[in-house]
């Protein structure tokens, strides 16, 4: 695995684009895409949950395909029938579905800090994912807005996408605990530099993980 992570971009807020060793294509909750970057290459868009800076059919649109194959909670089937995907997945915590060019885990997102219980609650079903493309063994966890819970603290994952911004999600001290419990090789930062949190959370971010992890820098703007 590179720890330079060529293959992984991080747009504005959650939205990441991964490409796999054969060309799969999979982004994750994009938002606010510039027109440079609506590509129309989705393979695959995976929704974490029904918040506008996650599910944007406007952003939808500007990535997806007259293919596009949808994956999202169970719980968003209302929200996502509308995107007129050619495919949709819909998935429950601890399920595993095997998709051409990628296998997709679903693990459990929600708060557990009091002040964000009702942000994003358990009881609602929504998502982070553990990916792999194209065969290759790379695990990528992308965790969706989350707080570390005793349903996502032990996933097994190469490379963690955790967002850091705190308010609705980890602080970024918060997300560097929960990566340290993870053990990744590498992680990349999420969440931040926009709605909530600013560029120097990284930095609070990355002084505070285990050197043994690599911390990458890919939400730039």
């Amino acid at each position: 695995m590179s720890l330079s992570l060529e293959n992984v971009r991080v747009y504005t807020q959650s939205a990441i684009r991964i490409e796999g060793a054969r060309g799969t294509v999979v982004y994750l909750d994009p938002f606010s895409l510039t027109d440079a970057e609506a590509a129309h290459d989705a393979d695959y868009v995976l929704i974490t949950h029904a918040h506008y800076d996650h599910l944007s059919p406007e952003d939808y649109a500007r990535v997806a395909g007259e293919k596009t194959v949808v994956v999202a909670p169970a719980s968003m089937a209302g929200e996502v029938a509308g995107l007129g995907a050619a495919a949709t997945h819909l998935m429950a915590a601890g399920e595993k579905i095997e998709l051409p060019g990628l296998t997709v885990e679903a693990v459990p997102a929600y708060n557990v800090e009091p002040e964000r219980l009702a942000m994003h609650p358990q009881a609602n079903g929504w998502l982070g994912y553990v990916l792999t493309l194209d065969g290759e063994p790379t695990r990528y966890y992308v965790s969706g807005d989350t707080d570390q819970n005793p349903d996502n603290e032990s996933v097994r994952c190469d490379v963690a996408l955790v967002p850091i911004g705190g308010t609705y999600t980890c602080d970024p001290r918060q997300a560097a605990a929960f990566v340290n419990a993870l053990r990744p090789a590498a992680v990349v930062p999420t969440h931040y530099g926009s709605i909530v949190g600013t560029y120097a959370d990284f930095d609070a971010f990355a002084a505070a993980v285990d050197p043994a992890i690599a911390v990458v820098r890919k939400l730039e703007r």
